[in-house]
């Protein structure tokens, strides 16, 4: 234990950032188990068979000293094999927090740690505040290169964060783009940090594998980096509390690419199989692990730029990189096919409405929502968009008097906006602008968050709301093109790279859909386009899936909901 006087050698001053510190902001802490940090160090080769002593880890966000634990534990055992005194290993640790409290805590235990391994205690506490400071990750000024960047940094939106440190954030990682989340910008800043050769190992949200705002760090990491492993664990117990974070380890390395292990595991993941994974990882042996906890294999080539990265069992990705090869894509300009998003009004209390008669009857478009298409078939609520727009842009209020006076009424809302502060002489405005074709266009629509992909046909009778996505063609038949969406083909690609949430729903966006292949229409038989509409008419996804199979020539491939 340490003694009082020992104590007081590790009270700090306050920080210089510390006025950036907003008492009320979120700082996304969540703490890792051991046998989660333990894997990550096997992955990264931080191990006490290497004379880590010569070697820099940098832990970014250290909290209390989970990852910081058995890093010392390594470190220690290293030392003592090649012959290293204790007290010569000032450089072998950078860590760091932004809370001073968790700092405090850090430093006690490897203290504790040191002299455990027999270091005197004031060595042992001027070395653990050497090796841990109180510092932002992101602002501050990093000596050096390191060999190892290890950690669970924060889970904190950016919308988040104090306005000030936004600003310098965004301004110093050009990654964290849009609605980013400070974790992307940890993983930008770590990788600058790499030796040649350097390894990065991170357990963190895996949305920026497969979402718009982590497309910036994909392409830098696809120029300048290597993926070495993607592990999965959405349903894995790896953090000491229960939290909905949709984990996943990555591990990036500052060199060429080569092979990539991706692995997929579940809820019985853990020390055990964690061990057999990590050593299955390093015998470089079989392309391929199958247990009842984790399913991984070795992927030659990985997606490039700002391609979405993907997800799932190692045999499927194999299967979805196959069809990529052999089929054109769901959106494409030769069939006039075209994915897109229904209307987002900014205020739906103001723009829909039920009443036929509010506005100019040329004024009110029916809109289609999600509700309205739960059973399959399109059963419109009766609600109507009240619809600012004309082929030439905004109407003029003064030509539709009713329109007017009902806007009118609602100035003060609608003008609050962001859209209509940004554009306050169309301060009456949707934020999305009306395509007055789509309407009487027929178009296929799916809801957002589904189990299972849900295409449902509108003959062209309502504008979708903002929670469907559309898909219309020039050279599909719909309801053939309706079966091929119902199977579990097509989920399979929506899966393979879509946001999962948890109870095992997707969420069909309109840039999993585009990642769909489908095979030239005009090559479809007619007995095939005939099961395809009846099944799609039936609502018959295995009907669907049986036929899809056949023409994606899968035959034989059993599914279930694209989750073979």
């Amino acid at each position: 234990m340490l003694r009082p006087r020992q104590l007081e050698l590790l009270d700090q001053k306050p920080h210089p950032e510390a006025s950036l510190r907003d008492p009320g902001t979120q700082y996304g802490e969540v703490f890792t188990r051991r046998w989660v940090v333990e894997l990550i160090l096997d992955l990264v080769g931080y191990v006490s068979d290497d004379d880590l002593a010569q070697k820099v880890v940098i832990e970014p966000s250290c909290g209390t000293g989970a990852f910081l634990v058995p890093i010392v534990d390594r470190l220690i055992t290293s030392a003592r094999a090649h012959g290293h005194n204790m007290d010569s290993l000032g450089e072998a640790i950078r860590a760091c927090d932004l809370l001073d409290a968790n700092v405090q805590i850090a430093r006690k235990t490897v203290a504790e740690q040191l002299m455990n391994a027999g270091l005197d205690g004031a060595k042992a506490m001027a070395l653990a505040t050497d090796w841990i400071s109180t510092d932002d990750f992101l602002l501050t000024d990093e000596p050096g290169h390191a060999d190892f960047v290890v950690g669970n940094p924060p889970y904190i939106r950016l919308e988040d964060v104090p306005a000030a440190v936004m600003s310098r954030y965004r301004g110093l990682c050009p990654t964290m783009r849009g609605r980013s989340d400070v974790y992307v910008g940890f993983i930008e800043r770590g990788l600058s940090l790499l030796h040649e050769g350097g390894r990065l190992g991170f357990i963190c949200a895996d949305r920026w594998m497969r979402n718009q705002y982590g497309a910036a760090l994909r392409e830098l990491v696809s120029e300048s980096f290597a993926v070495d492993a993607v592990i999965t664990m959405h349903d894995v117990d790896a953090f000491e509390e229960d939290v909905s974070a949709y984990p996943a380890v990555v591990v990036l390395r500052n060199g060429p690419p080569g092979s990539a292990v991706v692995a997929e595991t579940g809820r019985e993941f853990g020390p055990q199989q964690a061990a057999g994974l990590s050593k299955w990882i390093g015998d470089v042996g079989s392309p391929a692990i199958e247990t009842g906890g984790v399913s991984a294999a070795r992927l030659a080539d990985w997606p490039g730029g700002r391609d979405l990265w993907p997800a799932g069992s190692p045999e499927m990705l194999r299967v979805v990189a196959d069809l990529e090869r052999r089929f054109p894509p769901l959106e494409d300009q030769r069939t006039g096919t075209r994915v897109g998003i229904g209307l987002a009004t900014g205020c739906d209390e103001v723009y829909l409405t039920p009443d036929a008669t509010l506005v100019e009857s040329d004024r009110l478009v029916p809109m289609v929502r999600a509700s309205d298409i739960a059973t399959g078939r399109v059963a419109w609520s009766g609600t109507f968009l009240v619809n600012p727009w004309y082929e030439g842009g905004l109407v003029h209020l003064g030509d539709f008097p009713r329109l007017a006076r009902y806007l009118e009424s609602n100035n003060g809302r609608l003008r609050a906006r962001h859209v209509a502060r940004k554009r306050p002489a169309q301060w009456y405005r949707t934020i999305d602008r009306v395509d007055p074709q789509l309407t009487g266009r027929p178009k296929l629509l799916l809801p957002d968050l589904k189990a299972a992909a849900h295409p449902v046909l509108d003959y062209g009778n309502a504008y979708p709301h903002h929670n469907l996505y559309f898909v219309v063609s020039d050279a599909w038949d719909l309801e053939v093109l309706g079966g091929l969406l119902l199977s579990d083909v097509a989920n399979l690609f929506v899966g393979t790279y879509c946001v999962k949430m948890r109870g095992g729903c997707y969420r069909f966006q309109a840039q999993y859909l585009r990642r769909i292949r489908v095979p030239d229409p005009e090559s479809i038989s007619s007995s095939h386009r005939r099961g395809l509409s009846a099944a799609f008419a039936e609502r018959d996804g295995e009907a669907a899936t049986h036929i899809a199979l056949q023409l994606y020539g899968l035959d034989g491939l059993p599914s279930k909901n694209g989750r073979w």
